[in-house]
Protein backbone atom coordinates (compact mmCIF):
# COMPACT_ATOMS: atom_id res chain seq x y z
CA UNK A 1 0.00 0.00 0.00
CA UNK A 2 1.38 3.39 -0.73
CA UNK A 3 1.95 6.27 1.15
CA UNK A 4 -1.29 8.33 -0.03
CA UNK A 5 -3.24 5.09 0.36
CA UNK A 6 -2.05 4.80 4.04
CA UNK A 7 -2.82 7.95 5.02
CA UNK A 8 -6.35 8.09 3.47
CA UNK A 9 -7.06 4.83 5.25
CA UNK A 10 -5.71 6.29 8.78
CA UNK A 11 -7.95 9.25 8.13
CA UNK A 12 -11.08 6.83 7.35
CA UNK A 13 -9.89 5.41 10.57
CA UNK A 14 -10.58 8.65 12.58
CA UNK A 15 -13.85 8.81 11.64
CA UNK A 16 -14.40 6.29 14.18
CA UNK A 17 -13.69 8.40 17.82
CA UNK A 18 -14.96 11.42 16.00
CA UNK A 19 -18.31 9.99 15.52
CA UNK A 20 -18.02 8.42 18.91
CA UNK A 21 -17.06 11.94 20.62
CA UNK A 22 -20.04 13.35 18.42
CA UNK A 23 -22.93 11.40 19.41
CA UNK A 24 -21.82 11.31 23.06
CA UNK A 25 -21.59 14.96 23.51
CA UNK A 26 -24.46 15.29 21.57
CA UNK A 27 -26.53 12.64 23.69
CA UNK A 28 -24.93 13.92 26.91
CA UNK A 29 -26.38 17.40 25.35
CA UNK A 30 -29.45 16.39 24.39
CA UNK A 31 -29.96 14.78 28.24
CA UNK A 32 -29.06 17.88 29.86
CA UNK A 33 -31.39 19.87 27.91
CA UNK A 34 -34.61 18.09 28.58
CA UNK A 35 -33.43 17.41 32.11
CA UNK A 36 -35.50 19.40 34.33
CA UNK A 37 -32.85 20.71 37.17
CA UNK A 38 -33.32 19.53 40.69
CA UNK A 39 -31.13 21.99 42.63
CA UNK A 40 -31.47 19.93 45.89
CA UNK A 41 -29.23 17.28 44.62
CA UNK A 42 -25.96 16.76 46.71
CA UNK A 43 -22.78 15.78 46.67
CA UNK A 44 -20.88 13.60 49.29
CA UNK A 45 -23.49 15.22 51.88
CA UNK A 46 -22.65 18.83 50.28
CA UNK A 47 -25.59 21.12 49.44
CA UNK A 48 -25.70 24.38 48.42
CA UNK A 49 -22.46 26.85 48.74
CA UNK A 50 -20.61 23.87 50.08
CA UNK A 51 -21.33 21.72 47.14
CA UNK A 52 -19.63 24.27 45.15
CA UNK A 53 -16.52 24.54 47.46
CA UNK A 54 -15.90 20.54 46.93
CA UNK A 55 -16.74 20.90 42.82
CA UNK A 56 -14.22 23.32 42.71
CA UNK A 57 -11.41 22.13 44.91
CA UNK A 58 -12.10 18.33 43.02
CA UNK A 59 -11.66 20.37 39.86
CA UNK A 60 -8.52 21.79 41.06
CA UNK A 61 -7.02 18.91 41.45
CA UNK A 62 -8.35 17.70 38.33
CA UNK A 63 -6.54 20.69 36.62
CA UNK A 64 -2.95 19.84 38.33
CA UNK A 65 -3.30 16.39 37.59
CA UNK A 66 -4.13 16.99 33.76
CA UNK A 67 -0.40 19.49 33.77
CA UNK A 68 0.73 16.26 35.25
CA UNK A 69 -0.39 14.18 31.98
CA UNK A 70 1.27 17.19 30.15
CA UNK A 71 4.64 16.54 31.54
CA UNK A 72 4.22 12.27 31.54
CA UNK A 73 2.94 12.35 27.97
CA UNK A 74 5.51 14.71 27.14
CA UNK A 75 8.46 12.16 28.99
CA UNK A 76 6.63 9.06 26.62
CA UNK A 77 7.72 10.97 23.32
CA UNK A 78 10.55 12.01 24.48
CA UNK A 79 9.96 15.80 23.76
CA UNK A 80 10.77 16.76 27.43
CA UNK A 81 12.69 15.23 30.94
CA UNK A 82 14.29 12.10 28.74
CA UNK A 83 16.51 11.17 31.66
CA UNK A 84 13.32 10.57 34.04
CA UNK A 85 12.38 7.44 34.83
CA UNK A 86 12.07 3.86 32.32
CA UNK A 87 9.31 4.47 29.73
CA UNK A 88 7.25 1.74 31.12
CA UNK A 89 6.84 2.90 34.26
CA UNK A 90 5.92 6.58 32.71
CA UNK A 91 3.38 5.28 30.66
CA UNK A 92 1.79 2.93 33.38
CA UNK A 93 1.63 6.77 35.72
CA UNK A 94 0.23 8.56 32.85
CA UNK A 95 -2.00 5.50 32.43
CA UNK A 96 -3.21 5.63 36.04
CA UNK A 97 -3.51 9.90 36.49
CA UNK A 98 -5.72 9.86 33.49
CA UNK A 99 -7.98 6.92 35.27
CA UNK A 100 -7.75 8.92 38.45
CA UNK A 101 -8.93 12.30 36.23
CA UNK A 102 -11.63 9.97 34.64
CA UNK A 103 -13.26 8.85 38.02
CA UNK A 104 -12.56 12.16 39.85
CA UNK A 105 -15.06 13.86 37.27
CA UNK A 106 -17.24 11.83 37.70
CA UNK A 107 -19.16 12.78 40.95
CA UNK A 108 -18.96 16.46 39.77
CA UNK A 109 -20.60 15.78 36.47
CA UNK A 110 -23.16 13.67 38.18
CA UNK A 111 -23.85 16.70 40.39
CA UNK A 112 -23.83 18.98 37.57
CA UNK A 113 -25.51 16.59 35.24
CA UNK A 114 -28.53 16.30 37.13
CA UNK A 115 -28.59 19.77 39.78
CA UNK A 116 -28.21 21.90 36.44
CA UNK A 117 -28.38 20.06 33.42
CA UNK A 118 -27.55 22.04 30.30
CA UNK A 119 -28.23 25.71 30.51
CA UNK A 120 -27.56 28.05 27.61
CA UNK A 121 -29.67 30.63 28.74
CA UNK A 122 -28.40 32.16 31.62
CA UNK A 123 -24.47 33.54 30.82
CA UNK A 124 -21.81 33.04 28.13
CA UNK A 125 -19.90 31.38 31.23
CA UNK A 126 -22.35 28.62 31.98
CA UNK A 127 -23.11 27.92 28.36
CA UNK A 128 -19.29 27.54 27.53
CA UNK A 129 -19.06 25.27 30.92
CA UNK A 130 -22.57 23.00 30.08
CA UNK A 131 -20.85 22.55 26.25
CA UNK A 132 -17.33 21.95 27.13
CA UNK A 133 -18.89 19.10 30.26
CA UNK A 134 -20.09 17.31 27.13
CA UNK A 135 -17.67 17.39 24.77
CA UNK A 136 -14.77 16.21 27.69
CA UNK A 137 -16.57 12.52 27.84
CA UNK A 138 -16.70 12.46 24.15
CA UNK A 139 -13.25 13.56 23.64
CA UNK A 140 -12.14 11.29 26.46
CA UNK A 141 -13.86 8.48 24.66
CA UNK A 142 -12.18 9.53 21.35
CA UNK A 143 -8.75 9.71 22.89
CA UNK A 144 -9.41 6.12 24.58
CA UNK A 145 -10.52 4.52 20.68
CA UNK A 146 -7.35 6.34 19.31
CA UNK A 147 -4.81 4.98 21.67
CA UNK A 148 -5.74 1.53 21.45
CA UNK A 149 -5.77 1.89 17.68
CA UNK A 150 -2.14 1.84 15.46
CA UNK A 151 -4.27 2.73 12.69
CA UNK A 152 -4.64 6.40 13.49
CA UNK A 153 -2.35 9.15 11.90
CA UNK A 154 0.39 10.16 14.45
CA UNK A 155 -1.23 13.46 14.89
CA UNK A 156 -4.08 12.20 16.09
CA UNK A 157 -3.22 11.11 19.37
CA UNK A 158 -1.54 14.53 20.81
CA UNK A 159 -4.18 16.39 19.40
CA UNK A 160 -7.14 14.05 21.40
CA UNK A 161 -5.12 14.53 24.30
CA UNK A 162 -4.43 18.28 24.16
CA UNK A 163 -8.35 18.81 23.85
CA UNK A 164 -8.91 16.84 26.45
CA UNK A 165 -6.38 18.79 28.79
CA UNK A 166 -7.73 22.07 27.01
CA UNK A 167 -11.44 21.19 28.13
CA UNK A 168 -10.10 20.31 31.76
CA UNK A 169 -9.09 23.96 31.59
CA UNK A 170 -11.97 25.53 30.28
CA UNK A 171 -14.17 23.54 32.62
CA UNK A 172 -11.81 24.42 35.71
CA UNK A 173 -11.97 28.24 34.78
CA UNK A 174 -15.84 28.73 33.95
CA UNK A 175 -16.08 27.09 37.38
CA UNK A 176 -13.55 26.60 39.95
CA UNK A 177 -12.14 29.89 38.87
CA UNK A 178 -15.20 31.67 39.15
CA UNK A 179 -16.02 30.16 42.55
CA UNK A 180 -12.67 31.01 43.85
CA UNK A 181 -12.80 34.92 42.50
CA UNK A 182 -16.13 35.50 42.61
CA UNK A 183 -17.77 33.80 45.88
Amino acid sequence: MNVVARRRESLIWLLLPTATAAALAAGLYAFGAQHTPDYSIGLFGRTGLGTLSLKSWIATGILALAAVQVLLALRMYGKAFTRVGPPKAVRTTHRAVGVAIFLATLPVAYHCAFAYGVQTHISARVAVHSLAGCFFYGAFAAKVLIVRSSRMPGWALPVAGGTLVALVAVLWSTSAYWYFTTL
